[in-house]
């Protein structure tokens, strides 16, 4: 069948039979009643759920043009060819409700936040500020489209000249897109990356060195020379290799209990009692984690790695001990790594391989200091972060699965 074209379109005679497209099955172009070179777009086609022949409108010509028409009407065949119907996937789509823009969502948040603030110049700050730096350039913007690069462009501005107005900008946005996160109207919030696009701000650090820590790259070298997978591993050893592979502090792991354990879940719940933050704290457990619990099984009724010399928990300086005697590098130069320190090592390999930040906060049981963080991220994010430990184990030690 001949294509349908823009000539023979717009001679199209009122009240005239309707001409096929010829390029998509079903689409064709009703005339006009009394207008020449008018009319209407109509695809015919059989419902995939119940059946029925469905006729979809398009749009009249020629507003939409033979092109356009046809670009539609591959689309709704594809839906077809799928398993959906078209009309009942635009009347979905209709009741949808629609992502807020940014400027929106700031106001929505503003007002909900507004009660809880003591000070009414404090609250009034807040939005003035999104509202001189952030406003002019990204407001009109839905939440779902807003990217890294556009937080960059509100901050480039003011990043280095008024740093500590930057700081105020960078973290009411994070709260705004945060909100969003949290009412499903996007899937990442863009701020938590920001930091890779703009320069370092004079008299910062990218990270406070409070412990020796050893750098990312160096981890998978040191576990592979000092941990190799054999029953000959001694329990400091295995503690070690377990703390580094859950990204955990020294206590959690040195007093870990087998009551702590699912094994059939993969899951290790450090009680609220034995947590900086004073909460429970779940961590999914990689397949080197799982193999070095299986290899501890039996070695004590209640504690997962406990002394050979009297059965009692690890103590702390059995770690650094360890780590002392086989000259653990670390980027403090002339000190040793630290068993507190992997915790920044898989930070920071979480930061340069674009991991977010919440997900690599939860890994850590960081508390949220961000109190409107905080008020809209009431899960610990148990089934995402499960990829990422076993990204991280897969990557520090691939020879343990």
């Amino acid at each position: 069948m001949a294509l349908l074209t823009d000539t023979k379109a717009r001679s199209v005679k009122p009240g005239g039979t309707a001409l096929a497209h010829g390029g998509v099955t079903g689409l064709a172009l009703h005339p006009s009643p009394s207008l020449k070179g008018h009319g209407k777009w109509v695809l015919r086609y059989v419902s995939p759920i119940t059946g029925r022949r469905r006729n979809a409108g398009l749009g009249s010509y020629p507003e939409v043009g033979v092109a356009e028409a046809a670009r539609q009407g591959s689309l709704m065949r594809e839906q077809i060819a799928n398993g959906h119907d078209p009309l009942e996937v635009k009347a979905n789509e209709a009741i949808k409700p629609r992502t807020p823009l940014l400027r929106e969502a700031a106001e929505a948040l503003h007002k909900e936040l507004a009660p809880g603030w003591k000070n009414p110049k404090h609250a009034q700050q807040w939005i003035n500020t999104l509202t001189e730096y952030a406003f002019p350039l990204i407001g009109p913007l839905p939440l779902d489209q807003i990217q890294p690069r556009h937080i960059a462009d509100v901050l480039r501005p003011i990043w280095l000249e008024k740093a500590e107005t930057a700081g105020r900008v960078k973290q009411r946005l994070h709260a705004v897109m945060a909100w969003g996160w949290a009412h499903g109207y996007c899937q990442s919030n863009p701020v938590d990356v920001v930091g890779h696009l703009l320069p370092l701000q004079p008299g910062k650090t990218l990270r406070t060195q409070h412990q020796p820590a050893m750098p990312w790259q160096l981890v998978p070298k040191f576990i592979a020379e000092q941990m190799p997978l054999d029953s000959s591993r001694d329990v400091t050893r295995m503690a070690l290799a377990f703390l580094v592979l859950t990204a955990a502090r020294s206590g959690e792991v040195r007093l870990m209990t087998w009551d702590e354990v699912d094994i059939h879940n993969e899951l290790w719940t450090v009680p609220s009692e034995r947590m900086k933050a004073k909460q429970t704290h779940r961590v999914p457990l990689s397949q080197q984690a799982m193999q070095i619990l299986k290899h501890q099984l039996g070695q004590h009724e209640r504690l997962v790695f406990p002394s050979v010399r009297d059965q009692s928990p690890l103590s702390d300086m059995a770690l650094t001990t360890f780590l002392r005697r086989v000259k653990a590098a670390s980027d403090v130069t002339g000190r040793t790594a630290t068993a507190h320190g992997f915790r920044s090592s898989f930070r920071d390999w979480c930061s340069e391989n674009g991991y977010p930040r919440d997900l690599a906060e939860r890994a850590l049981a960081h508390a949220i200091q961000n109190k409107v963080e905080a008020a809209y991220h009431r899960t610990d994010l148990l089934e995402q972060r499960r990829p990422l430990m076993q990204a991280w184990a897969d990557f520090v030690s691939p020879g343990l699965r």
